[in-house]
């Protein structure tokens, strides 16, 4: 436990006290298959737990061991997704600008302010944003966020191995992990691909 206490010592509870905080953060935006998922928080400014983290950085059932209790003690969560349809429309950057939107179309509050994680964010409304490279890492909200997107993703990938077990989803959640890529050459794509990444070189039969 000592690591993770070391690790929420370097999460902020808040970027200002001014007014109301969300933190943003995205996942599956380099995926082969799949939804890309958006999750936007409003924490507490005293929530404190040990785990807390950058989903990245924490084993799957700690990030499972959390998600129940960021959804119960936040002031307000809201996920939201983008399907790879509408990622091949419009690309998966324009995809996760939406899926942030729509997030935030979700919340109960209006916050204030946006803490999004990464470099670029297209603007919602005429709420102020700062982008915060590696902003999962530093704030809580955003580390909030990340656990939440992650989380939800995880789960509806687990379900589509269900329908496609031959791409091992259940355990690569659609990254293009050799496995993945082998099925690929051998099964094609199927309708859950993201066809605009070009994942083969030559286009292979979609069932």
């Amino acid at each position: 436990m000592l690591l993770a206490d070391i690790c929420i010592r370097m999460l902020l509870s808040h970027y200002q006290t001014e007014c109301i905080e969300a933190g943003l953060d995205e996942a599956g935006r380099g995926c082969y298959a799949g939804p890309v998922f958006a999750a936007a928080v409003i924490l507490p400014k005293d929530f404190f737990h040990p785990l807390l983290n950058d989903s990245k950085q924490l084993k799957e059932k700690d990030r499972d061991t959390l998600r129940p209790i960021i959804e119960k003690e936040s002031i307000a969560w809201a996920v939201a997704k983008v399907d790879h349809d509408e990622i091949d429309r419009i690309n998966i950057l324009q995809a996760s600008f939406k899926a942030m939107h729509s997030a935030l179309d979700a919340l109960t509050i209006t916050p204030g302010l946006l803490l999004i994680d990464g470099n670029r964010f297209k603007p919602y409304k005429k709420i102020q944003h700062h982008c915060i490279i590696k902003g999962d890492g530093k704030y809580a909200s955003v580390a909030a966020a990340s656990i939440l997107a992650k989380t939800h993703r995880d789960a509806f990938m687990m379900q589509a191995h269900l329908q496609y077990p031959q791409y091992g989803w259940h355990q690569n959640k659609g990254y293009g992990t050799a496995r993945h890529r082998k099925a690929i050459e051998q099964f094609g794509l199927c309708a859950l691909h993201r066809k605009s990444f070009n994942i083969v070189p030559v286009q292979l039969p979609i069932f």
